[in-house]
């Protein structure tokens, strides 16, 4: 006969044992957490890479001031409007750079092109790049907030809010074009006087 004693002690070995079990064979639970993915902002630009880099850069107003930068033969940067002329490498360069990043800033749709200035654009920019891709976009109103400019392909299409600061950077050049020097006018030729006499020409 199995004394009282020893049955107890079976029966803690057998708690103890199927615990053991449990634990060890049992699944972690499945916690309910909701994981929320990190946002990336997605930054568009007016100019992509796809037409490759801006070998002529050209800004027209509605006043009718201009200003056009080109690549030559060399590679180099010159000036052919308002005038021939050698270009400041430097700045001609920062404004290939800065065509290609002017930020897009919004998209607007449902607007009348008259109302931000798009029917009779205040700029017109035409970029070729060396892919041989052309395009002219016009450059209409300050928007009420003063961020950005409206923009629109000259051919139609949306209109988008482009970084004020960008486009500013290469209005300044219609003020300021990038010369390699500055410009001097070609002094007066003499004028021949009826006695003979020269006239030197005042300065």
């Amino acid at each position: 006969m199995i004394r009282r004693s020893t049955v107890v002690y079976i029966l803690i070995l057998v708690v103890v044992a199927g615990a053991y079990f449990y634990l060890k064979l049992r699944k972690p639970p499945v916690t309910d957490v909701l994981v929320t993915p990190e946002v990336t902002e997605q930054i568009s630009y007016l100019f992509t890479a796809e037409g490759g880099v801006p070998t002529s850069i050209q800004i027209e107003s509605k006043s009718g001031e201009i200003v056009a930068v080109m690549r030559d033969v060399d590679n180099a940067w010159v000036v052919f409007q308002p005038l021939d002329a050698k270009a400041e490498q430097g700045s001609s360069e920062a404004a290939a750079t800065q065509v290609m990043t002017m930020r897009i800033l919004d998209k607007v749709t449902d607007v009348d092109p008259s109302i931000v200035g798009l029917n009779s654009p205040d700029y017109l920019l035409t970029v070729k790049f060396n892919s041989d891709v052309e395009r002219t976009v016009k450059i209409g109103v300050v928007t009420p907030s003063e961020s950005g400019y409206y923009v629109q392909d000259a051919s139609g299409g949306d209109v988008f809010i482009v970084s004020k600061s960008a486009v500013d950077a290469l209005l300044s050049l219609l003020t300021n074009p990038p010369y390699l020097e500055t410009l001097t006018p070609n002094p007066t030729t003499p004028t021949v006087l009826s006695t003979g006499e020269t006239a030197t020409p005042q300065p």
